[in-house]
């Protein structure tokens, strides 16, 4: 499929694509417009696609959140040369059994107080859209097919792309 090509993708493909990068940018829209972006951890992907990110009540980010709900997550596998974007809903979640069937001893590195912690919540993301990349070579052809193009006066065709719109 070449580099322009958009086609649907499924809650199964998206699934399969987050799973093996645990480590998004997840960016939101601070109160005065400006996009700040963060590194979080997606804890869970429920099977219609809804995303779960821990957080404290308290922080900016859970403001943002509050404030603006649209949200965009960037997920980057750079071994492999995949890429996605997650565009979605977002809101704060307080509810302490699904704080607990979500909860990892690891997490306490950022949380210390583990599930005591009063301001302990979540960020539900609900995705609308979302579009991925995937290079279809290794990165021995990838350069030889950029020298191509460019001694062609062709574009280059990166590899595959994808879109899904689930809302």
């Amino acid at each position: 499929m070449s580099g322009n090509s958009l086609k649907l993708m499924s809650i199964d493909k998206l699934k399969e694509k987050i799973e093996d990068i645990e480590i998004c940018m997840f960016s939101t829209v601070e109160p005065d417009g400006k996009i700040v972006s963060r590194p979080m951890s997606t804890r869970k992907m429920d099977p219609d696609g809804t995303l779960w990110f821990f957080t404290n009540e308290l922080s900016d980010k859970a403001e943002e959140v509050d404030l603006y709900a649209n949200v965009n997550l960037a997920y980057s596998n750079v071994s492999n040369q995949s890429y996605l974007s997650v565009s979605g809903s977002a809101e704060i979640v307080r509810d302490q059994m699904v704080i607990e069937k979500l909860w990892s001893p690891i997490l306490k590195a950022w949380f210390p107080k583990g599930l005591d912690d009063p301001n302990l919540a979540l960020i539900k993301v609900i995705p609308h859209t979302a579009e991925y990349w995937n290079a279809t070579s290794s990165k021995m052809e990838q350069i030889i097919n950029v020298a191509k193009a460019i001694m062609q006066g062709k574009q280059y065709e990166s590899g595959e792309h994808g879109q899904i719109k689930l809302r």
